[in-house]
């Protein structure tokens, strides 16, 4: 494996770049402070910009590590609609993890799918994984729907892994290796 850290990735839609200061309003208004968004990824809901700003700190500072990889998902026009990671790195087995999610306004539009095919390229291409994995609620059928496009294999579920709204919810786990990749 080759750590790279986070370098800029253009699709065609899309620039994947690391995050700025700058993006702290768009962040917060178009998905950290959206409840239903950021409660399909385990993470807490941003009751202010300042809070996001907090939030932008750990991101940015981060990116000092050559083993960090977090983009702010961009419109080309600039405007920041969500953010996508290998948030889990495991370098001795050439693995990692990838985390996603976008604005509720921005959904339905293949931009997570856009995306996460970029980076999914970017791990096996730059950095050298020999595999990449997804994981998504068993309620959440948009991130499956993404994890699909992309051509992951499906490969279990945890049970009643997390406890939401006073129900428990399974998470399900799907993988692609560098073999099974086309790019």
């Amino acid at each position: 494996m080759t750590h790279t850290g986070t370098q800029t990735i253009e699709t065609e839609r899309l620039i994947l770049r690391r995050f700025e200061y700058s993006d702290t309003d768009a962040v917060f208004k178009n998905w950290a402070s959206d409840e239903q968004v950021q409660k399909m990824y385990s993470e807490p809901t941003y009751e202010t910009a300042e809070a996001v700003k907090g939030l932008l700190d750990k991101y940015i500072g981060s990116y000092e590590r050559d083993d960090y990889y977090r983009w702010a998902v961009t419109l080309k026009d600039g405007e920041c609609i969500g953010q996508i990671a290998y948030f889990m790195v495991d370098s001795k087995n050439h693995f990692a993890e990838i985390e996603y999610c976008i604005g509720a306004a921005f959904q339905k539009n293949g931009y997570a799918t856009e995306a996460a095919k970029a980076v999914i390229a970017y791990g096996f291409d730059s950095i050298g994984l020999h595999k990449v994995q997804i994981c998504c609620k068993t309620i959440n059928t948009k991130s499956r729907r993404v994890i699909e496009k992309c051509g992951l294999t499906y490969e279990g579920t945890l049970r009643d892994y997390f406890f939401m709204d006073g129900e428990y919810v399974g998470r399900m786990y799907f993988s692609i290796l560098k073999g099974e990749y086309i790019g």
